[in-house]
């Protein structure tokens, strides 16, 4: 990619290793040097279809904080979409209000078909079960901060690792990076054959395992993830596997000193309450990187820092 302005953050296959360092290094600088007038008179257009908290927010805050205004909608009921407007259509409306749009929808490719129809910048804050970009550049930058390095690193991913974004997308990041992966889920949740093949192919080291104590004393980052009731074709098949993964405090002894247990949140039960108090928690410092790494992104894409 080399050249950030004005280019779309759609998947992160589509940013280049030394991209990916380049927003890690600029989310550094803002974070240890704020610079809260840059994006003055700009305006970032927040188009959420589908819900969320934390990164609607965390962009908000990361225009806000850069300067910058925020404009947009949470629930597509209340925008034009519910009139049956396209997503075409949408874009090509927001265009002229907005400098850069970002746009969550339950339709994987949806952020493709709208970066298709503007010539300004589109960030995809998570489209169906596809992509989720801008959380698997701050999961990077987590891992960045508390291990000092993204290479050559031990990470399990625990869960729904078959229809959770968030860990197909880490994966492959992390294998550009050559970690070792170990992934723990039950057997109607794998992850995905295509991904198991694509490690293959790129002689990445990884394994597959049925209960978190396998893997827990070897890694350096402990990745969970919840088990996605809206994912799931079967309510039954749901209740069968959301308790079958859960992190308690006792787990944690004879764990890795520098281990660090992350999570995209929200938590519905895989983390009990104690753990929180441990010192290998950093979720809850893992969403607030999403303010430092959009930060980044907002003034890359804008042509406000090179």
């Amino acid at each position: 990619m080399g050249e950030f302005k004005n280019k779309d953050i759609i998947s992160i296959n589509e940013l280049s290793n030394q991209d990916i360092i380049k927003v890690l290094e600029t989310a550094k600088q803002l974070e240890k040097k704020p610079k809260p007038t840059i994006l003055t008179g700009k305006v970032l257009a927040t188009l959420f279809f589908e819900p969320s908290t934390r990164t609607r927010l965390s962009f908000e805050s990361a225009m806000s904080r850069l300067g910058g205004k925020v404009i947009g909608f949470a629930d597509s009921k209340v925008s034009s979409a519910a009139k049956g407007e396209s997503l075409h259509d949408t874009i090509k409306v927001v265009e002229k209000y907005a400098d850069v749009i970002v746009i969550r929808h339950p339709l994987d490719g949806s952020a493709r078909v709208a970066a298709e129809a503007t010539e300004i910048p589109i960030i995809n804050a998570g489209d169906g079960a596809n992509q989720h970009p801008t959380q698997t550049l701050l999961d990077l930058y987590t891992i960045k901060k508390t291990q000092g390095r993204i290479t050559k690193l031990k990470v399990a991913m625990v869960g729904d690792l078959k229809y959770g974004r968030t860990v197909h997308s880490l994966a492959i990041a992390l294998s550009r990076f050559d970690c070792k992966l170990y992934f723990v889920s039950p057997e109607q949740l794998k992850m995905p054959e295509e991904i198991i093949e694509e490690l293959k192919e790129k002689k990445i080291e990884h394994s597959e395992h049925k209960l978190i104590e396998e893997v827990i004393k070897k890694v350096d980052i402990l990745y969970l993830t919840r088990i996605q009731k809206e994912r799931f074709p079967d309510v039954e098949e749901y209740e069968k596997v959301k308790n079958a993964y859960v992190l308690k405090e006792e787990m944690l002894e004879g764990v890795k000193p520098n281990l660090k247990i992350m999570h995209p949140l929200p938590r519905v039960n895989e983390i009990s309450i104690e753990v929180d108090e441990s010192r290998h928690a950093n979720y809850f410092e893992q969403s607030g990187n999403g303010v430092p790494v959009r930060q980044a992104l907002l003034a890359l894409v804008l042509g406000k820092i090179r």
